[in-house]
């Protein structure tokens, strides 16, 4: 965006009054006062606009009924857009094949992705739309193309200045003069659906950008889109396709038809500030209601470069955060989010623009969501099966075990080198092959999501071809798993931390270490991974577990302690019996294999709470065997020493617990009771079981 001294403002104090558009006299058709300012797309296809004033009304609102009852009654308009999309993509295509026969694909490579853009701000709105939605894929679209895709983001022919302005005055009522006392004489930034104009308020001296819609755009793309939806269906009944293709583009068609009301965008616009506006160093511009129609609307002006533009790695994980909100906390989100509509303010802020296209993420969808990435992660892809079915990308008859299969195949190289190395692009790529085989659907909500999470990734590469928005996602996935007080959530928590009965602590230490790089602040998003100290660990672990939001995960680290105790008390008695001679005949092992796993889990929570990172050599650590009764019993006086250690290594850290807040200590300070009292009810237990059974 630019500032306001960029552009010569006019002042309307010292301009003649203009003649008002009389309402009963419209009509959509501006062809000709469009085409003559150069406008590409109203030259080649402002025929579409042809729509009397009642059948441009009742395209309000999506309704492909309605569009078809227009249109039906309209079959020379229907085939000659049909003709001229099918020659303008087929010409294309066939220098394509000319230049592949000639072996010159490379040479005009450059030229043919100019053509491509040319072509489609020709066809219009929807088709330039589809493209904006790949523009910033820079890992699957060439740099020709992407170069020349991006520019569909803010660079489309304006129509006539003269006709925005008519428009100003019809939609709010007044005279430009009575609204602004300053105003760009020519749009700042034109796009698809309409323009911008830099304008300052008449009543408040604020400068506002002003943007209007270009007139008959709803009539042009309402006939694209009952081509792109009967398509869709020739596609999928050839293809056999299980995805509901025609539902798929409704959807983006329903939330391109929002989009087109300006009404609609301020309150999203409105509500995205009320939701994510208090996020640390991101942006939301106010809407000024008293000034928006369906066709004009008023924003705060922003001023910034394209996040695209500028390599700032702080605001991508920022732009991260607010978007894990957005999905997974608030389920409200802005689902155009291309770099065109996301800036890079002056003062180094993320600026959102554009609230047109936004979505609503259910609580069932977002907590399967993030059972499907936590299994994924975890690469229990059994579960992640089942959580396809939750998200309906699976029907409930799917064979489970064949999909599993499936899976681990596609997926299990993919995880194996870790969260912060999966790429969110690949992922998806990789899964087309079993999609396609076990007819998986692709619920409509699904494409808005993806989309929005594609496009944050793209943009990163754009600067960072190693970035994966999933690597950085998955800290705030494993903060909110440990502190969501949601009941499926707990339940997903709980099947992922025991199996069998048996704690599986490297789990819960794999989540708490990548919720602690759950942050936001510049200095601890420039650190490198692995800079922080165990004093800081600890810290962090027990300031968590001991707030109300960690309650769950601090009585399954109680529960677990108490088992270790338990089973260090009897490690203990074992070691003082072997001193006795003769002890292995007067005396039965009193540790279980059980005990023994509850010994080693001790052990890893003493480490775990030190700061101290477990050894990947360590395998006595990470894997418990089976042991013979012999065995078990030189195991556990082994193990005795082994967590006087770990306490040593914990004592120093100690000190920390007195620069925790006040609650914490308090909180603190009520765990050995729980602790004892779990202790007792085992050991009670224990021996009801030894007398009795």
């Amino acid at each position: 965006m630019l500032s306001l001294s960029t552009f010569p403002s006019v002042s309307y104090s010292s301009l003649p009054l203009r003649p008002r558009v009389a309402v009963s006299s419209r009509r959509c058709s501006v062809r000709c006062a469009a085409a003559a300012d150069g406008d590409s797309f109203t030259a080649k296809s402002g025929y579409l606009f042809e729509l009397s004033a009642t059948e441009a009304d009742s395209l309000a609102d999506y309704s492909i009924s309605k569009i078809a009852a227009i249109y039906y009654r309209k079959p020379l308009v229907v085939a000659r857009r049909l003709v001229q999309t099918g020659i303008s993509f087929g010409k294309w295509f066939a220098l394509r094949y000319v230049d592949t026969l000639m072996d010159r694909s490379d040479d005009m490579f450059q030229v043919r992705a100019s053509e491509l853009r040319k072509i489609l701000v020709e066809l219009g709105p929807a088709y330039i739309k589809i493209a904006q939605a790949i523009s910033s894929r820079a890992d699957l679209i060439p740099p020709s193309y992407l170069d020349e895709l991006s520019l569909l983001q803010d660079r489309i022919s304006p129509f006539s200045t003269e006709v925005a302005f008519n428009m100003i005055e019809q939609e709010l009522g007044s005279s430009l003069v009575e609204l602004f006392s300053e105003i760009s004489p020519e749009p700042v930034a034109a796009a698809s659906l309409g323009q911008v104009y830099q304008a300052r308020l008449r009543k408040t001296g604020q400068v506002v950008a002003v943007k209007v819609q270009r007139p008959g755009v709803q009539a042009a793309i309402s006939l694209d889109i009952l081509i792109l939806r009967f398509m869709a269906g020739v596609i999928k009944r050839a293809g056999k396709f299980n995805t509901d293709l025609q539902g798929v583009v409704d959807e983006w068609a329903s939330s391109l038809f929002r989009e087109m009301d300006y009404n609609n965008e301020a309150s999203n616009g409105i509500k995205f500030r009320q939701l994510y506006g208090s996020i640390p160093d991101v942006v939301i511009p106010l809407m000024y209601m008293d000034y928006t129609t369906r066709k004009v609307l008023v924003m705060e002006w922003v001023e910034g470069n394209k996040l695209s533009e500028v390599k700032d790695l702080y605001l991508i994980e920022v732009g991260v955060y607010c978007s894990f909100n957005q999905l997974l906390e608030c389920g409200f989100y802005h689902a155009d989010p291309h770099p065109g509509n996301l800036l890079r303010t002056y003062d180094g802020k993320l600026a959102y623009l554009d609230f047109g296209m936004t979505g609503e993420f259910k609580q069932e969808l977002r907590d399967g969501f993030i059972q499907a990435c936590l299994h994924l992660v975890n690469r229990d892809f059994d579960a992640l099966s089942k959580d396809f079915v939750t998200l309906g990308l699976l029907p409930p008859t799917a064979d489970k075990e064949a999909v599993t299969k499936a899976l681990t195949g596609v997926f299990q190289n993919a995880v194996a080198q870790g969260v912060r190395n999966i790429s969110f692009g690949d992922l998806l790529g990789n899964l087309g092959t079993t999609m396609y085989k076990f007819k998986f659907r692709i619920p409509s909500y699904f494409s808005l999501v993806i989309r929005s999470l594609a496009v944050l990734e793209g943009i990163a590469i754009g600067f960072n071809p190693d970035y994966k928005v999933l690597g950085s996602t998955y800290p705030w996935i494993a903060r909110k798993v440990l502190t969501d007080s949601s009941p499926q959530l707990k339940a997903s928590l709980e099947t992922l931390l025991y199996k069998d009965g048996v704690f599986r602590v490297d789990r819960l230490e794999s989540l708490l270490t990548e919720s602690l790089r759950a942050k936001t602040e510049k200095s601890l998003v420039k650190q490198q991974p692995g800079g922080t100290d165990s004093r800081m660990a600890m810290k962090e672990i027990l300031s968590f577990t001991l707030t109300e939001k960690g309650e769950y995960v601090r009585e399954i680290i109680v529960q677990e302690f108490a088992k270790g105790f338990d089973a260090l008390g009897l490690a203990t008695l074992e070691a003082a019996a072997s001193r006795v001679p003769f002890s292995g005949f007067l005396f039965s092992s009193l540790m279980t294999e059980e005990d023994v796993n509850n010994l080693r889990t001790f052990q890893r929570l003493l480490l775990l709470l030190s700061g101290t990172r477990r050894k990947e050599d360590n395998k006595g650590i990470i894997q418990v065997s089976q042991y013979q009764n012999q065995t078990l019993h030189m195991e556990n006086l082994s193990l005795v020493p082994t967590q006087l250690e770990s306490v040593q290594e914990i004592l120093p850290v100690l000190s920390i617990i007195f620069e925790l807040p006040p609650e914490s200590q308090q909180q603190l300070l009520q765990l050995p009771a729980n602790m004892v009292r779990q202790l007792i009810s085992r050991a009670t237990a224990r021996t009801i079981r030894r007398i009795f059974l």
